[in-house]
């Protein structure tokens, strides 16, 4: 079975009410999880960034609350006022991640996938952050001290010579065109990448020996994945995100897309213009109920995103409202089997040209008001 995941969100400083782009992933994953008849899946979050440290060492300064405290706290204020995510949330320090992302960097160090190596870098005069092997103001305290040359032991990976970052198997998307350009941007990519970090949080490295250190989030990203469908039994994880995250962290996940029996693939998705104010004017204009506005926003622009992965532009927006209100008139009360069948195939082989195709959506849609919540009345209609 297919399992579809978010690609982790970071908890940055904003809340899904008042930045829904954020939400993309995970609306996509959920609406896929549902018309393929799968649980659903817990919402997975990113929280070992170095905005995170100096956020909350800000913060704790006002309210003493640790590191986990405040992770849990901001994480809690992102689905306010509405209500937590059925199945929870799973963050990339999570325990069940953690004992994860230790066996499996034990297991690649036993084959030589990945490597301690001694490696030049730089720290900070000021607070001893690594700031990488080139000389630049700390990021970690902002004091502007500059920094020193100095070795330590990490925990690196030494990228195969003549082997591409990404293949199409790597992608959920049958009958579509290779991301030629995600392709060539992935390959860039440093021939030893560095996988262990200083941050005040993540996984900690202390049992390879390297004490003080945490594990690098572009690869905790994949590792929480890989939990997620593992604690569900499924081998077939499907991570949403969109071109440009995946072009960031793309080889940092290649050396575990396919580990224990599970292959990992990407399902690309474009940018949704939530935050365009044409959207609001058109909902106005067009006195669009608030049934269909949810429906429109969460259900139907983050398969249009899945479809269209270069991103919808604004002056699409109406065209699309205007197919979706004729797909909700023509919906049948009860979906036809032959037809969810044969959708279900198309999503779970990430097949995406039923989207702009109004039968096959007509079918989609009533099978997600017999799955979902009580049977309503199409747009215009009284029940």
């Amino acid at each position: 079975m297919t399992l579809f995941l978010n690609g982790p969100v970071q908890n940055g400083p904003f809340t899904l009410a008042n930045r829904p782009g954020k939400a993309a992933g995970i609306r996509l994953a959920e609406t896929l999880n549902q018309l393929t008849d799968t649980r659903p899946a817990p919402h997975l979050w990113n929280t070992v960034t170095l905005d995170g440290d100096l956020r909350h060492r800000a913060a704790a300064a006002a309210v003493p609350l640790s590191r986990g405290q405040w992770e849990r706290r901001e994480l809690a204020a992102k689905y306010a006022p509405g209500p937590a995510p059925a199945a929870g949330l799973l963050t990339d320090t999570a325990p069940q991640v953690a004992a994860l992302a230790l066996q499996v960097c034990q297991d690649l160090l036993a084959n030589g996938t990945l490597a301690l190596a001694h490696v030049k870098v730089r720290l900070c005069l000021a607070c001893d952050h690594m700031a990488g092997e080139v000389d630049h103001d700390c990021r970690a305290c902002t004091t502007g001290t500059g920094t020193r040359p100095a070795v330590r032991q990490l925990l690196v990976h030494d990228r195969p010579g003549g082997r591409p970052v990404l293949e199409r198997a790597d992608f959920h998307a049958s009958r579509a065109s290779l991301p030629a350009h995600l392709v060539n941007v992935a390959q860039n990519a440093p021939q030893r990448l560095l996988l262990s970090r200083t941050r005040a949080c993540g996984i900690g490295l202390g049992p390879l020996g390297l004490d003080g250190m945490v594990l690098d989030p572009r690869l905790g990203l994949h590792l929480t994945v890989l939990a997620a469908a593992a604690q569900r039994g499924e081998g077939r994880p499907v991570m949403t995100l969109t071109e440009n995250a995946a072009a960031h962290v793309a080889a940092y996940g290649a050396p575990v897309r396919r580990w224990g029996g599970m292959q990992l693939r990407y399902a690309l998705h474009g940018r949704i213009p939530y935050d365009e104010p044409v959207l609001r004017r058109l909902f106005e204009a067009h006195r669009v109920t608030p049934r269909l506005q949810r429906l429109f926003t969460e259900w139907y622009l983050p398969l249009c995103a899945w479809r269209e992965r270069a991103g919808i532009t604004p002056a699409r927006l109406p065209a699309l409202l205007k197919f979706l209100r004729r797909v909700d008139l023509a919906r049948p009360a009860i979906p036809a089997d032959e037809v969810l069948a044969e959708l279900q195939h198309s999503a779970a082989a990430g097949d995406r040209r039923w989207v702009m195709d109004a039968r096959v959506l007509a079918h989609a849609l009533a099978h997600r008001m017999e799955v979902g919540s009580a049977p309503e009345p199409p747009e215009g209609e009284t029940a």
